[in-house]
């Protein structure tokens, strides 16, 4: 099983991209997983959208051959990055890559509230008209892991209680998406 990982934070360090680091190694011997990196990606344009950059294609191809995508976001301004937006915009559009595609959605913050905001648009985002993914039920599967400083340590998410969840989650997800191919 392949998974793509798209992480909505741009910072080579944050957070979130922590812990899609630690989930990545910690289930390495489960499925495979690809980075797919946002830095790279131009604003979406529909001027381009029928021949897009290279950069959009190779985005496009990793999300493709994915059997599942698991979406890390941290929250900006309560609700997910423009980064993040602007990648699913162009999955949105031609070939619509997102269709029917299995997705986990976790998030990190420093803050009280984990990053429930920006998942509530995120998947509000992933079932409209143009991506209709078929994201893991919320109830029990939500990664919502809030004060990010004391649960992270050396670059990897360390807290035995989320890294708990984290594993349950994430197992969950491995099942969901292989009853959905």
């Amino acid at each position: 099983m392949k998974f793509a990982v798209v992480v909505g934070s741009l910072r080579k360090d944050s957070y979130n991209m922590q812990l899609a680091r630690t989930i990545i190694e910690r289930f390495r011997g489960d499925f495979e997983a690809e980075m797919a990196d946002l830095r790279t990606l131009p604003h979406y344009d529909q001027d381009i959208e029928t021949n897009p950059p290279e950069t959009v294609l190779e985005f496009k191809r990793q999300i493709r051959e994915a059997d599942g995508v698991i979406m890390i976001t941290p929250e900006f301004n309560w609700s997910i990055p423009g980064v993040l937006k602007n990648a699913l915009d162009w999955l949105s559009r031609v070939d619509k890559e997102m269709v029917d595609k299995p997705v986990m959605i976790a998030g990190v913050s420093s803050g009280q509230m984990g990053t429930i905001r920006a998942q509530l648009h995120l998947r509000q985002i992933l079932s409209s008209p143009g991506i209709q993914a078929k994201v893991l039920p919320p109830a029990g599967n939500e990664l919502l892991i809030n004060q990010a400083a004391s649960k992270f340590q050396q670059g990897r998410l360390t807290d035995e209680p989320t890294l708990e969840l984290v594993d349950r989650v994430v197992r969950r997800f491995i099942d969901f998406a292989a009853k959905t191919e």
